[in-house]
């Protein structure tokens, strides 16, 4: 994975979340998320909501801390991309989607498809941006995370723009808020944010590395062929079946 394409936050009590960015299907989003990084916007902001079995955003939660200069305007446009994704190498996942005509991999990503465009699920431990009512389509400055049974319905209205790869555990465990959609109350504790910044941006020795499989593979094909056809002491009815945010594409440490 590129540096310049992993995001590391860093929470209370130095616990570290690292989110891998996908800026080939959120251009702009993930522009603007660069900026905000490179320009330290995060560091001093909280984690303001914690909705059990939906969310866990953060941003600022006096929405009103000025934004750097220069970021990209977005739309819901920005929300699927047109399928001149077809020039890629996808790997079909031949099951129904209850929600895409088609789903598949693409360059290590999950993605659904429809004739027209291709766009991001939200999955367990993806990303997206906060946004207000449409036409807004949000910054990148408010994100959240899945935490919970995966909301598709979400798919084509908000952005997608990457996926935890380290450090979910301390995003789902987090106390839940008892504000109206989970966010924390006056009396009740924001999980500060000490800094995020892009790998690319910290020292050599400081950078985190990581390899995903290539969803082109062979292995790959018998990852999604096992995950579909459990059978072995604890299985004993295969499902013949697996859903998109059912098969995580396998990530792990380098050193």
């Amino acid at each position: 994975m590129a540096a310049e394409d992993l995001l590391v936050m860093t929470i209370e009590g130095g616990k570290r979340v690292v989110v891998q960015l996908a800026p080939a299907m959120a251009p702009r989003h993930v522009a603007n998320i660069r900026a905000l990084a490179r320009a330290h916007w995060w560091d001093g902001t909280s984690i303001n909501r914690v909705q059990d079995n939906y969310v866990v955003q953060w941003g600022d939660a006096t929405e009103k801390k000025p934004l750097p200069p220069g970021l990209s305007p977005t739309s819901p446009a920005d929300y699927a991309l047109p399928l001149a994704m077809r020039r890629l190498q996808v790997t079909p996942l031949p099951y129904a989607d209850p929600y895409a005509p088609k789903t598949g991999f693409v360059a290590g990503w999950p993605v659904a498809m429809d004739g027209d465009a291709a766009w991001l699920p939200h999955c367990y431990g993806f990303v997206g941006v906060g946004r207000n009512l449409s036409p807004d389509a949000g910054t990148g400055a408010e994100l959240y995370a899945v935490i919970g049974q995966a909301p598709r319905q979400l798919d084509r209205n908000i952005a997608v723009v990457g996926r935890v790869v380290e450090g979910m555990a301390h995003l789902s465990s987090l106390p839940r808020g008892s504000g109206d959609l989970g966010f924390y109350t006056a009396q009740e504790h924001r999980v500060p944010i000490l800094s995020v910044r892009l790998a690319s941006d910290l020292p050599q020795a400081e950078q985190p590395r990581f390899q995903q499989m290539d969803t082109t593979s062979p292995s790959f094909a018998d990852y999604l062929r096992l995950r579909a056809n459990r059978k072995d002491d604890f299985y004993d009815r295969p499902a013949g079946g697996v859903d998109l945010c059912n098969a995580p594409v396998p990530v792990r440490p380098t050193p």
